[in-house]
């Protein structure tokens, strides 16, 4: 089957299904195995390992993975320090090869890489494939940035009578820290903008998706990186968090995840000298409906949003400003929509809502409908599946809850659950104040037929990603080349955004060079 693209999403057939459990298969029966760290070329095992368990079957072990230490921490900083100079004297022609094959086998690979995510990380299968040609998408396209703009060497000169440019260059070795929602996506995208402008890189995956990453560590050893350019390390954060922190020979490093880890991070990681610190930190994503929407539309976008992989999306629609003189309407709407949504198994080719990643978020879930329940309305879901096959697994129903107080913390609050909050608004301007009102700035999305109200809402929103009548999510969907995907205030903290242009150059430094002849 040929590659899956952002343009055939919507239209994958019987061929897709039919490769997809093809390889789920395979990859079943692979699991339980103890996999080793990577460490200068070398598998490197520990003490002590993890079992790293499929949110839908806590019963089922996909693996054991080495409880990385410091002492490995940092000789893998020390190897990714020794192989700086000779990959980035390779030179960026010669890096991009490697990575375009790096891509290529990413494509070639798609349905075991697929069925890895939908068994460690519970997404439905559609899901799952978007996010593996996602991760290739992004890699094949910060090698075109780097190849559009020649190695980012620009000619300066003043006279004739001397040569200047102006040259960007790697800072050395970075260390890349990825989330659970987006394990091969992020991580991979992570790292090949570090690797493609001639840094070398230490890689350290969610505990919660060791799987996934080691996927990703065994795609760019079989494209060909040479030895210590690329290391894998597993192991919880607290253990391994000191380490990135405090290694003098670590000199940039890139994390997404929580506000306050992220926050920490930019704090500390450059006290005692300048270091880039690469921080992507959630949102808590508004979308607005006004009376000129189309609301099959929105109703469509907003399910989408809110509940696809169970809200745990960095930019999930997490609260919904509704205007009054369509409120109700919409509502009934959205209500049956979600009424209907199917809940399972991630594996089964119906499912569109699969187990939440563990059982602290189940935690939060509880937390944010208790909540709702004493400030609002629970319109629809609030509880815990426990029964009829659910018993096994971390799956909860998709929730809705109106009526709260503006003030609520839960339009302030990110749960990284399926709970939606939903205010009545009377007018743009309400709906805008009122999504500004956030720490957050990652994605918003407006449903309106109203030109004047579309460009009030692109102008005056604060969040680096806006959409305007998004039927296949109200807040979500970014893809490589086509929407560049970074946030604003607590929601990111380089104002340079992945997927997009600009993206590649926060891995370099200029140096101005000037010869008089």
């Amino acid at each position: 089957m040929e590659k899956i693209t952002y343009a055939s999403l919507g239209s994958l057939g019987e061929s897709f299904h039919h490769s997809f459990e093809e390889a789920a298969l395979r990859v079943r029966s692979q699991l339980g195995q103890s996999h080793p760290m990577w460490i200068n070329g070398r598998s490197v095992t520990s003490r002590s390992n993890f079992p790293d368990r499929s949110p839908a079957h806590t019963r089922l072990v996909l693996g054991r993975f080495a409880k990385g230490s410091a002492a490995q921490l940092r000789e893998a900083i020390e190897g990714a320090r020794k192989a700086f100079p000779a990959w980035r004297d390779l030179g960026w022609r010669q890096r991009i090869v490697l990575l375009r094959k790096a891509a290529d086998l990413i494509n070639q690979r798609q349905f075991e890489l697929a069925a890895v995510l939908t068994l460690e990380v519970g997404k439905n299968r559609f899901e799952a494939i978007a996010e593996v040609s996602e991760t290739a998408d992004l890699i094949t396209y910060y090698c075109d940035q780097l190849e559009k703009n020649g190695g980012y060497e620009i000619p300066m000169s003043l006279s004739a009578s001397e040569t200047t440019r102006s040259v960007l260059k790697p800072y050395g070795v970075w260390g890349v820290v990825s989330p659970f929602n987006f394990p091969m996506a992020l991580a991979g995208g992570m790292a090949a903008g570090a690797l493609v402008t001639g840094n070398t890189v230490v890689f350290k995956p969610a505990s919660d998706t060791p799987f996934s990453g080691l996927k990703i560590a065994e795609i760019f050893r079989d494209a060909g990186l040479p030895t210590g350019v690329f290391h894998f390390i597993t192991g919880g954060g607290g253990t391994l968090g000191r380490e990135f922190l405090q290694n003098p020979n670590l000199d940039g490093l890139i994390f997404t995840g929580s506000r306050d880890v992220g926050l920490s991070l930019l704090h500390e990681f450059g006290q005692k000298r300048p270091r880039p610190c690469i921080t992507e930190m959630g949102g808590k994503n508004p979308a607005v409906i006004m009376p000129s929407a189309n609301l099959h539309h929105a109703v469509e976008g907003v399910y989408r949003s809110a509940f696809g992989m169970g809200g745990q999306k960095c930019s999930a629609c997490s609260r919904l400003y509704v205007h009054r003189a369509i409120h109700k309407a919409f509502m009934e709407m959205l209500v049956a929509k979600t009424e209907s949504c199917p809940i399972g198994d991630p594996l089964d080719r119906e499912t569109f809502l699969g187990p939440l990643i563990n059982e602290h978020a189940v935690d939060v879930y509880e937390h944010a409908v208790r909540q709702g329940k004493r400030e609002g309305r629970v319109a629809y879901g609030g509880h815990v599946l426990k029964r009829d096959g659910f018993e096994r697994g971390y799956f909860v129903e998709p929730t809705i809850i109106d009526r709260i107080p503006k003030s609520s913390s839960l339009f302030q609050d990110e749960f990284f659950a399926p709970v939606l909050a939903v205010a009545e608004v009377g007018s743009l301007e309400e709906a805008v104040r009122l999504a500004n009102d956030s720490d957050y700035g990652l994605t918003a999305g407006i449903f309106t037929e109203d030109p004047a109200e579309r460009d009030q809402f692109f102008r005056d929103v604060e969040a680096g990603v806006l959409y305007c009548n998004r039927r296949g999510g109200a807040t979500t969907g970014a893809w490589p080349g086509v929407q560049s995907f970074g946030g604003w205030k607590c929601s990111g903290s380089s104002g340079k955004s992945a997927l997009g242009p600009h993206y590649v150059t926060q891995f370099m430094r200029e140096q101005s060079q000037t010869v008089i002849h």
